[in-house]
Formats: structure tokens, C-alpha cells, sequence
């Protein structure tokens, strides 16, 4: 049901500037802003390693940044050129201006940054939050998505896994702030190990580096005032999206999806539920389906060879580059 900032499994670091402290930059990866009426969003692209390549767009999960795909962009650098947006309020991307949250709200930044830019189709990623957010696009927007990639993707569940539960509280008005000041004496390491714990199959997988850079994140993110402001919007914009219904509903809108999809779910996923795999491969039109039993919510940064090579074999088949 969401995706919190984690680090990378391998982190390469170049400081750059940031409203705040310095977000972590990856080798390779460049961070541009860009400005729209009531929007300013982060991007952090992964150039091709050649001229003329395809755009992909990745777009991640509730508490996540950019950074999530840092495992991931440079394994697709021969094939794509990679741009990974902040959503409004998270990573260094600041809150917009109508205090839209809602995965249509979300939606529609990552609709308006496709069309300033040009980019459209793209190959489309998304995990947890972003996975709704990209499978909203892909249904209203089918040109400006080329293929379509969810990893763990938050789409509406008769029955939430207990795990997820406190995520989902975040919703209700009030709970965020009164979450702040209970945890307020936490440090950010207390912090991210609980994120780990729920968000990774097996968060041994993060190395030293990886944690450190975590908890200077987490530390960055907690000195902005909006952060808990942005996790409850968008929280609630989750939980509003699943008792949504009619044509608007997210799984009416899955089997609107033109694109070629591909679908990752771990079976460790403390947050989507592993047994929605089957119901999102029937509902997405010809989908392929790759189940990882080892992983938890965010495969893409536990697994990234593995689901790197899906998504290569999903390229392919629809053209390639």
C-alpha cells in the first residue's frame, strides 16, 4: 500500500543542492527542476548511454523519492533514456500549490510534466503509490504510455494486510500529527529500521553505505514542515482511491490499460498483498506476471537484475528501442 524512502542496495554519491541539506546524487544521475503553474517538481534523469533512445518515466510510492530508482535506472541505461520524478511534497519536490494529494492529483502532475516535456509515449514505472498513480495515467492517457511497468502497485484490497494497517491510518485526520509527537523522541536510525523491516523481504540486503545514506535522508526530510502534511494527503488520497468506484475505480481502470504491462509482486510484501498478484494479471489486458518469493514491497531496489531483465524482455517485445 505504500513505499517509504529507503536506501539503495548500492549508492553511488554526489551532493548537489537542495532546499535544505544536500539530496544524495548517484554517478551518473543529473537533477533538474521543472516549473509549472501551481507545480514544481524534481527530476532525476538517467541519461541513455546513447543518442536517440526511448524516454521511460518512474514514479514512486507513498514516502518514497527518485532515489528509489537508483538501483534500477542505470541497469536499463543501454535500452532507456530514464527520468525519475519526486511527486509533489516528497523528495525535493515542494507541495502543490492547490495541496492536491489525490492519486488523480498525482496523476495529473505526472500527466503535465509528460506533456512540458515532450516525452510522450514513454515506458511508464511505478511502485506501491506510484503504481496507482501510473495505471490512472495509462488509462486516461494511453499515448503518452508506451509500456507499463508496477512494481508491488497499491490498488484496492478487500482486506489489508494487518502490516499495513498503520499506513493506512495515516489517513484519518489527525493521525499523522499525533503519530509525530509520539515518535517525536525517535532517532532517524530508530526510524529507518522500522521502515526496512516493513518494506524489505530481507533488509540485511542493505549495505552500510546504504543505511547511512538512509538516515542522513530521513534526517533531511524530517526538518521540512510539510513532510507529515504530504504523507497524510497522500495517504488519505490511497484510501479514497480504493472506496472509489464506477469507471473511476482503479481496477475499472486496469482493464482500461492499452499498454503492455508487466507486473512485479514479492512474497514477503508486508504492505501489498501478495495474493493480488492473480487478480492484477486478469485485469490488466495480456500482462505478464513476475512473482519474486523472497521480496517484499520495493523489488526494484531488493532485486534490480532480476527485474531489470523483465523489464528488458517487455521492451523488447514491444519493439524494442
Amino acid at each position: 500500500m505504500s513505499s517509504t524512502e529507503l536506501p539503495e542496495s548500492r549508492t553511488a554519491a554526489a551532493p548537489t543542492a537542495s532546499r535544505t541539506r544536500a539530496v544524495r546524487v548517484a554517478d551518473g544521475e543529473e537533477l533538474h527542476s521543472v516549473t509549472l503553474p501551481g507545480l514544481s517538481l524534481t527530476v532525476r534523469a538517467r541519461p541513455g548511454n546513447r543518442p536517440g533512445l526511448p524516454p521511460a518515466l518512474y514514479v514512486h510510492g507513498l514516502g518514497g523519492s527518485s532515489q528509489n530508482w537508483s538501483a534500477l535506472m542505470p541497469l536499463l541505461a543501454d535500452l532507456v533514456d530514464g527520468e525519475a520524478v519526486d511527486l509533489p511534497g516528497f523528495g525535493d519536490s515542494p507541495p502543490p500549490d492547490d495541496g492536491d494529494y489525490s492519486v488523480t492529483g498525482h496523476a495529473r502532475a505526472v500527466i503535465r510534466l509528460l506533456d512540458a516535456g515532450g516525452r510522450g509515449p514513454v515506458h511508464l514505472l511505478g511502485n506501491s503509490l506510484g503504481g496507482a498513480v501510473a495505471t490512472r495515467v495509462a488509462a486516461v492517457r494511453p499515448d503518452l504510455v508506451r509500456t507499463l511497468t508496477l512494481v508491488s502497485p497499491a490498488l484496492p484490497e478487500l482486506r489489508v494486510q494487518r502490516t499495513a494497517w498503520p499506513t493506512a491510518l495515516l489517513a484519518v485526520p489527525g493521525a499523522a500529527s499525533f503519530f509525530a509527537r509520539l515518535t517525536k523522541d525517535w532517532t532517524a536510525e530508530q526510524r529507518v529500521k522500522g521502515v526496512l523491516a516493513l518494506c524489505y523481504g530481507d533488509p540485511g540486503l542493505v549495505s552500510e553505505d546504504g543505511f547511512r545514506y538512509a538516515v542522513e535522508e530521513m534526517e533531511r526530510r524530517l526538518e521540512l514542515p510539510y513532510f507529515w502534511d504530504a504523507m497524510a494527503r497522500s495517504g488519505r488520497g490511497i484510501v479514497d482511491a480504493y472506496t472509489l468506484g464506477g469507471q473511476h475505480g482503479l481496477w475499472r481502470q486496469a482493464e482500461r490499460v492499452l499498454a503492455p504491462t508487466l507486473l512485479v509482486y514479492g512474497g514477503r510484501d508486508r504492505l501489498v498483498s501478495y495474493r493480488m498478484a492473480r487478480r492484477a494479471a486478469a485485469a490488466f489486458r495480456g500482462s505478464r506476471l513476475l512473482t519474486l518469493p523472497g521480496a517484499g514491497h520495493v523489488a526494484m531496489m531488493e532485486y534490480p537484475e532480476t527485474v531489470a531483465q523483465a523489464v528488458r524482455e517487455l521492451i523488447a517485445d514491444d519493439g524494442g528501442s
